[in-house]
């Protein structure tokens, strides 16, 4: 599976120019001019964000914060022109993970997107307990018999595994997987979890899809609680 980035730049050329650059690179692409756009996309599968800070409607800072708010990791490289340092120091102090100002090189740029996806590797395989999950193939095994799971359900356990160890909201979870236009609420979560519990784990004492209290659920390779 490819790595996703999300370009969020108003200027045209610039997301033209990247967006070119990084396919070539054999990333999928996703492009956003102004600040509402990007929000509506943040509930894509997104592996890294390039991010400009001034945007139209909505600015790189609130989208910032509104990805950190959610407990989403997703690298965020911030593009900010040369004399804006204080611009810089403000999106870290939010959340974001590294910045290149501008005019930039592509090929700095690229080196800095190459390092942090190393960091994060695209999900393939997943396994865990007697479970093994093919997410290019949408397969899922148990004790090698096949299991049927729905699509968002894979796409649930994709999220899931992708964030192994972390504690997440359900909020976060329903705007990640469902999407921000999707209308549920936390009981829709809590019905996937229990269903994927049921396939893929232990109903009566979960092994690997746990509850946080008070927070959501959290995912483990292994139970060593």
């Amino acid at each position: 599976m490819a790595h996703r980035i999300l370009i969020v730049e108003d200027d045209a050329a610039i997301s033209r120019g990247l967006e070119l650059n990084l396919q070539l690179e054999g990333f999928d692409t996703l492009l956003a001019q102004d600040g509402r756009r990007a929000i509506e996309l943040l509930g894509e599968r997104l592996d890294l964000v390039i991010l400009d800070i001034m945007l139209p409607h909505i600015n790189g800072y609130e989208i910032v914060e509104r990805l950190r708010r959610r407990k989403d990791d997703v690298p965020i490289i911030l593009l900010s022109a040369k004399t804006d340092e204080e611009a810089i120091v403000r999106g870290l102090e939010l959340g974001a993970d590294d910045y290149v100002t501008k005019p930039f090189r592509v090929a700095e740029l690229l080196a800095r997107v190459k390092a942090h996806l190393r960091r994060r590797p695209a999900s393939t395989t997943a396994r865990f307990g007697l479970v093994v999950v093919d997410f290019d193939e949408r397969t899922a095994r148990k004790d090698d018999e096949s299991v049927d799971l729905t699509s968002r359900e894979f796409d649930l356990l994709e999220y899931m595994w992708e964030r192994e160890g972390r504690a997440l909201t359900r909020e976060s979870i329903l705007a990640a997987v469902w999407g921000h236009g999707y209308f549920g609420t936390d009981r829709t979560v809590d019905n996937f979890i229990n269903r994927l519990r049921q396939k893929l784990d232990d109903p009566g004492e979960p092994q690997h899809f746990k509850t946080v209290r008070g927070v959501g659920y959290r995912f483990v390779v292994s139970d060593d609680s």
